[in-house]
């Protein structure tokens, strides 16, 4: 196999095989300096300067780790910036770096995931992910004690119909909507999300006691 690649030609290049491809005769002096000559390397120059553009857009601006001048075209093909970015990228560099990441997101429905996901955005969740009632499990609807710590104090999850398992609850520390935006996007279809802030809710005064953690 050949190690052909992209070849970068300026004027000078074109100017020779301009001149090259001339008629011979005394009409078509190919001195070098002469009026012929300097007239064909003249115009030579201009698809020098074509050659650069285009090798700029085939080596850099069709490389969307590389584009500059093209950023904006790859980002409007690629919906960016996110409408679920709550604080969007503003520099290049991580405008290139965003572009990646949705280049070569694949997505998965664990909760790591979304984890993962939301700390992108600079936000801490945590999710607790229901069960229905299971006899050995549930004791009866009595589950403080089937923590590893035996704390009395909290329960392991609710007790409910067997839907109860198609429920996420996402705590989150601030009020950002671009997160509510991401889960809503990529969660599982059978999913429902239910969304609590630890800095809105005051879980220490027991007044919401099925959201205690």
């Amino acid at each position: 196999m050949s190690d052909d690649k992209h070849v970068r030609r300026n004027g000078d290049d074109y100017g020779d095989a301009f001149v090259a491809y001339l008629p011979y005769g005394q009409a078509w002096p190919r001195d070098l300096g002469s009026t012929l000559d300097r007239a064909c390397r003249g115009l030579a120059y201009y698809w020098g300067s074509v050659d650069d553009r285009a090798a700029d857009l085939l080596e850099t601006e069709s490389d969307p780790r590389a584009t500059s001048e093209l950023l904006l075209d790859w980002e409007r093909n690629w919906e960016l910036p996110d409408p679920c970015e709550t604080f969007p990228p503003t520099t290049e560099p991580a405008r290139r770096d965003d572009l990646l990441f949705k280049m070569t997101l694949l997505g998965r429905q664990d909760r790591q995931f979304f984890i993962d996901m939301a700390a992108r955005q600079g936000q801490t969740v945590t999710i607790r992910e229901y069960a229905p009632y299971m006899c050995g499990v549930s004791r009866v609807g009595d589950t403080r004690m089937a923590s590893l710590t035996d704390d009395t104090a909290h329960f392991r999850w609710q007790l409910g119909p067997p839907e109860m398992r198609y429920y996420w609850q996402v705590d989150l520390e601030n009020v950002l909507t671009g997160v509510e935006c991401m889960f809503e996007r990529y969660k599982p279809a059978q999913t429902d999300v239910v969304f609590t802030y630890r800095s809105v809710l005051d879980r220490s005064a027991g007044l919401y006691p099925w959201l205690m953690a």
